[in-house]
Formats: structure tokens, sequence, C-alpha cells
């Protein structure tokens, strides 16, 4: 029986919070292009999770008159900000593309956002680049950079927390309430009209102003083509992801040097060659060597993993990826966002096509830092029609829910969804961006991402984003 308003409403009042998703990981696996099942799946519903989620969930998306996001019957969304049309403290309008996103508490029962806005290249690219506010500025021909939200429940106020980066993808909060900002890219000075070297990651105070000053890269995490940043909150750890090909991306580890203590600002103290970059190296329960994580075919699979130090993590002369060869590391196409959460960190390919051994369309992995293993979760068949409502492919953003299970932000073809779990092994659709870029015979609708929790787990702020600058869409605060 699907979720009716009332229900909602009854989940909501038990775990004090206006969006309550229950369910474990691995139900994503029952979606209906899923390559495999969990136990979770019961006999008379195997039919059912096999051609659809009819009966879970909070029933049919509901199109929206405005246009912008269909949502279940009783929702409602707000505009937050908007690129084009809300303006920042200083007067300069949104800036467009948004992207890697997380929420702080912020002063007086305000709740602050960190939004990345991925900007790549000269800043005459774009109608509307992050402002380069004075002091805040890492080289001023970037585009890219972060604001900073500060929303009331009558109340919005943006500023602008790092400027003249580039292509700001994903990134990460911290346990001390910072946020990690990572650059998706490799440019160097001299290339695409940048003026310094790019590809790292930068660290954003949402509470301090003063603190974002100066902006200063983390040289000790490695210069490439950065995704996500995940914190171990008891070893200390970085684990960072990179979105890259020819050949594929790596899933990195940072070790703190010894004696390091972590805190608002200490990364931005650090050597360029402070700690130990390295690369992670997968094996089989047999021992054997796995090159790619395609490889895995099946719901369960475990590998162990060893990491492997990168010569040069500042690549001065070859990318970091390219430095290792054949079988001294394990690649994966297209590593996107990570989330900490159950004593480990939540691992995203969203996809893998011809350049890797196997093909899917996402596949979600968890890696257990004690156990030194990383495990199949999620693994989702090629979509054989993304413009049909249903289907689910291209997880990319992702967020643990305060309550169980994974929301996770689609970068698919066709059709863009927000979509979710239960505990019986059934996927759901939460929202789905209705903002058409393209004409009504040929549709094109862009990505979610940023999707995150409010601290006290009441809010879901997705983020869809589009690759047009005049069209650039609102960051959107989806409420009970």
């Amino acid at each position: 029986m699907s979720l009716t308003r009332r229900d909602f409403a009854r989940k909501s009042a038990i775990t004090g919070a206006g969006v309550a998703l229950a369910g474990s990981v691995g139900a994503l696996a029952t979606a209906p292009n899923a390559l495999a099942s969990t136990e979770t799946d019961e006999a008379d519903g195997a039919e059912e999770s096999a051609h659809g989620h009819h009966g879970v969930g909070y029933g049919p998306l509901v199109p929206d008159p405005d246009g912008i996001l269909a949502l279940p019957a009783g929702f409602k969304y707000r505009i937050i900000t908007y690129s084009g049309r809300t303006k920042l403290e200083s007067g300069e309008f949104t800036p467009s593309n948004h992207d890697g996103t997380s929420t702080f508490d912020g002063p007086r029962g305000a709740t602050l956002l960190v939004n990345n806005h991925e900007l790549k290249g000269p800043r005459a690219n774009w109608k509307y680049p992050v402002p380069l506010t004075e002091g805040l500025v890492y080289d001023p021909a970037a585009s890219g950079g972060c604001t900073v939200v500060e929303v009331r429940r009558d109340h919005v106020a943006e500023w602008v927390g790092i400027a003249g980066t580039s292509t700001n993808c994903a990134g990460g909060n911290t346990p001390w309430g910072t946020w990690l900002t990572c650059e998706e890219t490799e440019d160097k000075a001299g290339q695409n009209g940048m003026t310094k070297d790019h590809g790292y990651v930068f660290e954003v105070d949402p509470e301090d102003r003063r603190a974002n000053r100066n902006p200063k890269p983390i040289k000790a995490l490695g210069r490439y083509a950065h995704e996500a940043v995940v914190v171990d909150p008891k070893r200390g750890h970085l684990y960072l992801t990179e979105d890259a090909s020819g050949p594929n991306g790596l899933l990195y580890r940072w070790t703190p040097p010894a004696g390091f203590h972590h805190g608002r600002g200490r990364l931005r103290t650090l050597a360029d060659d402070a700690g130990v970059l390295q690369a992670f190296k997968c094996f089989d329960s047999g021992g054997k060597f796995v090159d790619d994580l395609s490889r895995a075919t099946k719901i369960g699979t475990v590998y162990g993993v060893d990491w492997v130090d990168v010569p040069d993590r500042d690549a001065k002369t070859v990318s970091t990826r390219k430095q290792f060869t054949d079988g001294q590391i394990t690649r994966a196409r297209k590593l996107e966002g990570m989330w900490w959460g159950d004593g480990g960190t939540y691992i995203v390919s969203s996809y893998a096509r011809a350049e890797s051994p196997v093909q899917h369309d996402g596949a979600v992995w968890f890696y257990d830092p004690k156990r030194r293993t990383l495990t199949l979760k999620v693994l989702i068949g090629v979509n054989p029609d993304p413009s049909a409502e249903g289907n689910f492919d291209g997880p990319d953003n992702i967020t643990v829910s305060p309550y169980g299970g994974l929301v996770i932000a689609e970068d698919g073809e066709g059709l863009q969804h927000l979509f979710g779990a239960t505990d019986s092994g059934r996927t759901y659709p939460i929202a789905r961006n209705e903002l058409n870029l393209g004409t009504d015979e040929n549709p094109e609708y862009s990505e979610f991402t940023g999707v995150t929790f409010s601290p006290d787990g009441r809010t879901l702020y997705p983020s869809p984003v589009t690759a047009f600058n005049s069209l650039a869409p609102p960051e959107l605060c989806l409420l009970q």
C-alpha cells in the first residue's frame, strides 16, 4: 500500500523529522533495471520489484504547473536561491551551476548551506560566475567557487565563501564544521585562461568569514580531478574520489602526519607534502588483483583493499592516475559522490561504458576502514529507456538518511530524479526535475546535485543543475 499524506505525517511524528527515509542501502539493488536483488526480496513481491516500484514511497510524482519540480501529492518545495534572479548581500546575482552542498547549524536557529558552483574556464564564458569578492579570491581568472546561504523561515541571505576556483564539483563536510570544496579539473597556469594551477581542495568556513580570507589550496591532498571527500572522524584519514577517464580515475586515501590534529583551519597549515597520499588496490577473496571495480557483477561482492603511495601528488608533469602502470592500482569510471556513515564511507561509481571491462548504469560501494574491505551494495543495469518514468540510472551525489538508507541524486540520461529506498527492497521517486532545457520533441533535463539534509533532519536540500547560464535553476528546499 502506498504511503499516504497521513502516513507520512505519522512517520514524521515518530522520528521527529519532516522527511524520514527509512531503508537499507542494499534495497536500491531492486530498481527496475537492477542486475541483482537483495535478500529482502519476498516471493510475492519479486515481480513488482522487477518491473517497478508500485506501492512504495509517497505515491506518483505530480507534475508542477510551474515546470520546475514534480513531487508526490502533499509535498511542496521552496526556492531558496535562483541564479540570475536572487542576489548576494553584495548586490551581484546568485552564481549559476549549483553542485555539492552541505548544511550547518547557523546563528539563532538558522541553517547555513555551502553551495559549490561548478563553473570551468574563463569568467567570460559564464553569465553568472562567482563574484570576485576582495580577499576571497584564489585565481582572478577562474569562474567557480562557493557561496554561503543563511536560511531562516522568513529570510534568506547569501554571500561568497571562496572565489577564483574552478569546476567546484562535490566536496564534503568535516566533523569540525567546515566544508571542503573540490576542483574537478587539472588545468594548470596558462591553460584554459588560468593564471594559477588548479585541481585542488580548499577549506571553507560557513560561520567565520574571516577564516576564508586569502584562500590557500590544500596541496597535501593532491592535484587531480577531485570529485568528493570524506573525513574518517576516528582515524583522521581523508578519502577522495577522482572523476576522470583515459585512464579511469582512482580512489585516494590521505593519512595525516604524526602528531597532526584536525580542526578548523588546520588543513591549510599543512606543508605541501605533509602526510601520505595513496591510491587503492583491490583483490578478490582468492587474492587475485582486481583491475577495475566494474568487474564486480554481484551485490555483496567484497574486495580487500591495499593502499599504494602516489609518486608525485602535485602532478607536476604527469596526472596522478597516469603515474601507475597496469597491475599497480584499481580503477573505476565516474567515481563521484561520497558520504560517511555506518563507520565507513559510501562511494558512487555513476556508470561504466566501453572504457570499462563491464558496463553498468550505477554502483554504490561501502569501504570499511577497520576491515579494509570494499563491498558492493548497489548495482544498476544499463537503463533500457532513460526517457521513461520509473527507471533510474546514473547515481551521483549521495547522502545517508539520518533514519537509515540512502537518498540519491540522479545524473543519468533522460529524466532526472531524486530517489530513495525502503527496507522492503523497493526504490521510489522523491522528486523529478521538470525544467526542460530542450524542446517538446527533444526534451533535456539537467542532473540533481548537492542532496543533503538539514542538521536537524527536517529538510532535504537538493540542487538541479543546468548547462545553460541564462536558465540556471534554483537551490531547492524540499519541505513537508
